[in-house]
């Protein structure tokens, strides 16, 4: 099977090494080339454009920063792929971005998969994500080989598109909800004269710990932002959330506040360091 690439940057270089290691056949392409290139150590053909990156492609998976990076791409890919090749877009764009997306498709007669990803950095270079998908059944099946040599588990959302993306929003959410409160209370902590790493200790072993707190907070108190995603994008990612629940049941009052504390954060500097740096934006 021939996989091309499109979006080689935190997640989808980790991406592009676990298919070569499950013996796809990878074609790679980013709009800086200097973070593609790389990869063809590793054994991928690095592309010159996403219109030359398609050729002869089975399934086309795109994994860039927002809806308009990927639109524009997809303009010049779209018209160069091969009869039956499936668009398998795995970039977080939101609800009604997944709904334009595919309309894209359709309009050049190209199957579309929703297929965002669960995980971060680590998990992308170990295989080991967890991808959401919706769509069309059979295109959903014809993508096994991509699945299993990415993930650890596929989530089928159901058929109707967007409904991945739908469900991605909702994990992203307790993301942000997850790191904004370990911040807030490492934060606290230092406020009033405690040892953070006291707090840690304090959840750890009991029913409200989380690796994932342990995880960040260790970090905050370390200091090390080093990216594994990044504060841009989960707030590019909240404010898809705050759109998608916009006429609907869903209340955004807890959404507004954790775009302001991560916007606040991005806005400091920390725009490209790990969401842990939104442990900044709780500073008075």
């Amino acid at each position: 099977m021939h996989i091309t690439l499109l979006g080689t940057g935190t997640m989808g270089a980790g991406m592009a090494r676990s298919m070569l290691r499950a013996g796809l056949t990878v074609t790679v392409w980013n709009r800086h080339s200097e973070k593609a290139e790389p990869l063809a150590e590793d054994g991928a053909t690095v592309a010159s454009s996403s219109a030359a990156a398609v050729a002869g492609a089975d399934v086309v998976l795109t994994m860039l920063f927002d809806e308009q990076a990927v639109t524009e791409t997809a303009a010049e890919f779209l018209p160069h792929l091969a009869d039956g090749a499936i668009w398998m877009q795995s970039a977080t764009v939101g609800v009604a971005g997944t709904a334009r997306l595919a309309k894209l498709a359709a309009l050049h007669g190209v199957p579309f998969v929703d297929a965002p990803m669960v995980g971060t950095k680590k998990p992308a270079e170990e295989g080991a994500l967890v991808v959401l998908v919706s769509g069309e059944r059979a295109s959903i099946q014809s993508l096994g080989p991509v699945l299993d040599a990415i993930g650890s588990k596929t989530v089928e959302a159901g058929d109707e598109l967007g409904a991945a993306s739908a469900l991605k929003l909702a994990c992203n959410a307790w993301v942000a909800s997850l790191t904004a409160a370990t911040a807030q209370s490492i934060q606290m902590c230092r406020a009033l004269g405690v040892d953070p790493a006291l707090f840690l200790h304090a959840i750890d072993g009991g029913p409200s710990n989380t690796p994932y707190a342990q995880l960040k907070g260790g970090m905050m108190i370390d200091g090390d932002f080093t990216a594994s995603f990044a504060v841009d994008g989960l707030t590019k990612d909240l404010g898809l959330m705050q759109e998608a629940a916009t006429g609907t049941a869903l209340s955004a009052a807890l959404l507004e506040p954790l775009h302001a504390v991560f916007a606040r954060a991005g806005g400091e500097g920390h725009g490209s360091e790990d969401i842990a740096a939104v442990f900044e934006a709780f500073r008075a």
